[in-house]
């Protein structure tokens, strides 16, 4: 028989989380952020839970964009990082594509295109993150070039959020903004799931919900995903598949990092860092076996990892055990190792198979 773990992707929940972002939009247009390969979750599913009912989807890559035109998807396009070289603009126009424009490169190679039809564009603004987007003295003459270009129609302006997700806020990258759109009536595209959840005024008209989609919660430290309303789509499961009995002094997998300080039952998780489980996950990273929450024991190898079964008896080989998704909040394993739940659900590794369940139709 296969090894026994497993992802399983649930479509239903995907369309939920959606949903709830695009209430939470309110009259704005909710794009669906599915970079990544949908965050690990698969492309293809992302569009068969999202494809009959999301306003437009927002990717990084080409071929991702192509994927979707070639499956049937009619709704608008945004490539976050717009192009890369003069040959990609003809394929954005014959794919209906909107890119970001965020530097001086990319308005020299729209304006020397020769397009046979003009192209919408998302102008991104540094409001202050300082990652990609013209800042405050070179917006004006992006602007004046853009509107000068046949090759451009329609312009939507843009910034992304550093601290929306934190006590910080949105507020002095909002200032920065309105300074630099001063007079403006040009529509906005603002809000990412954590502004979407707690700053209103950032909802513009267009929305860029991401993690939020796939059940987890872009601030978990001020607001869980189930006090959200959100579902989790993805879940990892597997078996313990050996049980090992120790007694105090003894130690448990390389490194010998945990020590057992009274009699312990160990079992034996078939999981690993090479399944995408995060190998720096230190001992008392939750668990679920058989249902029931224990702990990680040790540290994680390539293919196996160790969990307490000292309280659960009756917990053997063959019980289920769920590494993150129904039961266990993929933000609580994610904090509990460094780390946030977009890596987790990055990372799955290609070797896990994976199921799809819910009905998205």
């Amino acid at each position: 028989m296969p090894r026994p773990i497993r992802a399983s992707i649930d479509l239903e929940a995907l369309r939920h989380n959606y949903l709830l972002a695009k209430n939470r939009a309110g009259h704005a247009k909710a794009f669906a952020v599915v970079k990544a390969n949908a965050y690990g979750h698969g492309l293809d599913r992302a569009m068969r839970a999202l494809g009959e009912v999301a306003d437009g989807f927002a990717l990084l890559d080409l071929a991702e964009a192509r994927a979707l035109r070639a499956a049937g998807i009619t709704q608008p396009i945004a490539l976050l990082e717009g192009f890369f070289e003069p040959a990609d603009i003809a394929e954005i126009l014959a794919l209906k594509l909107t890119p970001a424009i965020h530097c001086d490169a990319q308005l020299a190679m729209l304006e020397r295109a020769r397009l046979a039809g003009p192209i919408d564009v998302l102008l991104k603004i540094n409001s202050g993150m300082n990652r990609l987007g013209f800042s405050a003295d070179r917006f004006p003459a992006a602007l004046a070039q853009l509107r000068g270009m046949p090759a451009v129609r329609d312009i939507t302006l843009m910034t992304h959020f550093a601290q929306a997700d934190d006590e910080t806020g949105i507020g002095a990258q909002m200032d920065v903004f309105r300074q630099i759109t001063a007079g403006l009536k040009l529509p906005l595209c603002l809000a990412n799931s954590a502004a979407l959840l707690r700053f209103p005024e950032a909802t513009g008209h267009i929305v860029r919900p991401g993690i939020m989609l796939y059940g987890a919660s872009p601030m978990p430290d001020l607001l869980s995903a189930e006090a959200i309303g959100l579902r989790p789509v993805m879940s990892l499961t597997t078996e313990i598949i050996g049980v090992q009995d120790i007694a105090v002094g003894e130690r448990v997998g390389y490194g010998g990092t945990f020590e057992a300080t009274g009699p312990t039952r160990v079992g034996v998780v078939a999981c690993g860092y090479a399944d995408g489980y995060p190998r720096h996950a230190p001992t008392g990273t939750p668990i679920l076996v058989d249902g029931r929450r224990t702990r990680t024991l040790g540290r994680v190898s390539m293919d196996m990892l160790a969990c307490d079964l000292t309280h659960l008896p009756e917990a053997g080989i063959g019980s289920p055990v769920t590494l993150w998704g129904e039961g266990l909040a993929a933000d609580e394993v994610a904090a509990a190792a460094g780390t946030i739940s977009y890596e987790l659900f990055c990372a799955l590794a290609a070797r896990v198979p994976v199921g799809v369940r819910g009905d998205a139709a």
